[in-house]
């Protein structure tokens, strides 16, 4: 082999090692961050809508291991169809979640009570970064959207909770829930503790006027202990203003005899006075989990 063509195949093994340095550094990108609806551990697990995977299929494929997460009344009221959907939003100009909620007839898990359920959650057999054991740090990140004649109830709306998954205790640690006031409706961060399991303290509140017709950020950060923390922002997409920022430490965020807990979303309310209600969607997007 003469000097030039010795020259041309080490210029070309070269080529080829780079060709395939490069691809290898694509292939461990695609490996931390994710493609589609559920990222790496890196950026935790985020399920967003898409438009085009059946809705509950794809809710199930990021939370539910291999199990169903939605809590939805379909199955009485089967004229309406799924009560969550996916729907183009103008606003984030994109595929969003529409959870739906009628006063009549839609009930609790489809039996008669005096409350109604359309929810998401993780629970015991979803996969174990998207459940918290005692004490570990999660940080959870999620839009959500009220419109903007929005009803709550005088009794509760929640619309998000931490709640433990079993133990002696089962009621919601931490409860997001709009409602009403006479004197202006608001919405309430509710922290439930484990020495007084019964004796709710309403920890944030402020006026839901801020909130209607606006989508919302809201990010938490939760370490889940007797003496762990919890920390709330909730920022306004449309114009970055700042709704909510509260810290809190050696504040109970476990219960006795519990193994894990889990977040809900979605639309749980009581119905007591189902004159002051009226049927509603509530849009949510972009459910994200990590564990740091």
């Amino acid at each position: 082999m003469n000097k030039q063509n010795l020259l041309y195949a080490l210029c070309f093994c070269l080529f080829a090692f780079a060709c395939s340095k490069q691809k290898t550094a694509l292939i461990e990108k695609e490996v931390l961050t994710g493609t589609g609806s559920q990222t790496a551990n890196t950026d935790g697990t985020t399920l967003s809508a898409n438009g085009t995977t059946e809705t509950y299929q794809l809710i199930n494929s990021v939370f539910g291991g291999n199990g169903d997460v939605v809590e939805a009344p379909d199955c009485s009221h089967t004229a309406f169809g799924k009560h969550i959907t996916q729907v183009y939003d103008a606003d984030l100009k994109r595929q969003v979640f529409a959870f739906h909620i009628h006063v009549t007839p839609d009930n609790d898990k489809c039996e008669d009570s005096d409350r109604q359920r359309n929810e998401i959650k993780t629970y015991d057999k979803s996969p174990e970064n998207l459940k918290a054991s005692k004490n570990e740090k999660v940080l959870y990140k999620w839009k959500f959207k009220l419109d903007a004649n929005f009803k709550p109830s005088n009794d509760f709306t929640h619309i998000h909770q931490l709640k433990p998954i079993d133990g002696d205790n089962q009621l919601p640690i931490i409860t997001l829930t709009p409602r009403y006031r006479a004197s202006g409706d608001v919405m309430q961060v509710i922290h439930t503790g484990d020495t007084d399991a019964t004796s709710q303290k309403y920890i944030v509140q402020i006026p839901l006027a801020d909130f209607k017709g606006h989508w919302v950020e809201v990010i938490e950060r939760a370490t889940f202990s007797f003496d762990g923390k919890y920390e709330i922002q909730i920022n306004r997409i449309s114009d970055g203003k700042l709704l909510v920022k509260q810290a809190f430490t050696n504040i109970e965020m476990w219960r006795k005899n519990t193994t894990s807990c889990r977040p809900k979303w979605g639309i749980y309310r009581r119905t007591l006075q189902p004159e002051v209600l009226r049927d509603e969607t509530l849009w949510f997007n972009d459910f994200n989990i990590t564990e740091y």
